[in-house]
């Protein structure tokens, strides 16, 4: 195969990068590591399949002369992260919902089949027991920040639906949930990097917040795994599919266990959202578990990693990194 990502320097891209090069593909990357790391855009260098473009989707141009031979588009790139999306809300705008248009358009013409990258965000406040893809979803105010996020991806959605139903174009469009391993970075608000740099370095692991709110956290493996599954998938054209697993832990729980593994003398700090997130551009949910039997159904997919085997590679790989910056 053919093979494009957008947002491929990225946390999941690197790793469905990786993957498809093992699987003898040919991949391209584009990606303006806003984001993203030049790093994981390095990974690859000098491989015969790898070809590394900096550059947005939103220079149509360029992506379409990236796509003109693709024959998958995994379109990874989005505005990313609970503080950048609040620190940045216009962007973030223009970023997911212009992005997303310039790749279907240009699928449409070239008959590539496409995957569209969304999230569990777009559920809102929904936090019943265990959430199905045609579930409602419950949006707080427009004039809350953090929404604007989950806005943005289910418009992308929508407009994936209406070229699958207007236009035939081959479609998936996944829901990640909270995806967790190597390579992800703490500066965007995600939980698991952010609490292993505090435990190694023995700070105060700042839970936000009771602590008592709940997720469902999956190595990027399990998740890498699911959609290369999914796109090679023709039931699953047309398609919305929740990617996670199942089983929960609370923030605080989370925060002692990464501490244990960590083997840190670190404190748990409770910070109240006011504090953490000024600005008022921040609501949470106490509970956010995902119905995966859809998934299970049609590709055979059931996470394989167990959750302490994630932290212990994170915890390794951070560890390892501390060491290579801070020689002693």
């Amino acid at each position: 195969m053919k093979v494009l990502v957008t947002g491929g320097a990225g946390f999941i891209g690197s790793h469905l990068v990786e993957a498809l090069l093992a699987c003898g593909d040919a991949v391209t990357v584009i990606d303006d590591c806003s984001t993203g790391s030049l790093d994981n855009a390095r990974l690859h260098d000098g491989h015969p399949n790898y070809r590394f473009v900096r550059g947005t989707v939103l220079d149509r141009s360029l992506f379409e002369s990236l796509a003109a031979d693709a024959d998958h588009i995994y379109h990874l790139a989005a505005a990313v992260g609970v503080r950048w999306v609040i620190d940045n809300p216009l962007q973030s705008i223009i970023t997911n919902v212009r992005g997303t248009e310039i790749v279907l358009e240009t699928a449409e013409r070239t008959g590539a089949r496409v995957l569209i990258a969304s999230t569990s965000e777009a559920y809102g406040k929904n936090d019943s027991d265990m959430l199905s893809e045609d579930d409602d979803r419950i949006l707080g105010s427009t004039r809350v920040t953090r929404w604007l996020y989950a806005a943005t991806k289910s418009l992308d959605e929508c407009l994936a639906f209406a070229y699958w139903q207007e236009k035939q174009l081959p479609v998936v469009i996944v829901r990640f949930f909270n995806t967790i391993g190597p390579r992800q970075t703490g500066r965007y608000g995600m939980v698991v990097p952010r609490f292993v740099e505090q435990a190694l370095r023995n700070q105060p692991i700042t839970v936000y917040g009771d602590g008592e709110q709940t997720r469902c956290f999956t190595d990027v493996r399990d998740v890498v795994r699911a959609i290369t599954a999914l796109m090679s998938s023709d039931r699953a054209l047309g398609e919305v599919f929740n990617v996670g697993q199942s089983s929960e832990i609370s923030i605080h729980h989370l925060a002692l266990r990464i501490r244990e593994l960590a083997e840190s003398s670190s404190e748990i700090a409770l910070v109240p959202y006011d504090q953490a997130f000024t600005g008022g551009g921040f609501e949470d949910m106490r509970r956010r578990v995902p119905n995966v039997e859809k998934l299970r159904g049609v590709v055979g997919f059931s996470p394989a990693i167990p959750l302490d085997e994630t932290l212990r590679h994170i915890v390794e790989e951070r560890r390892s990194n501390l060491a290579a910056t801070n020689p002693v």
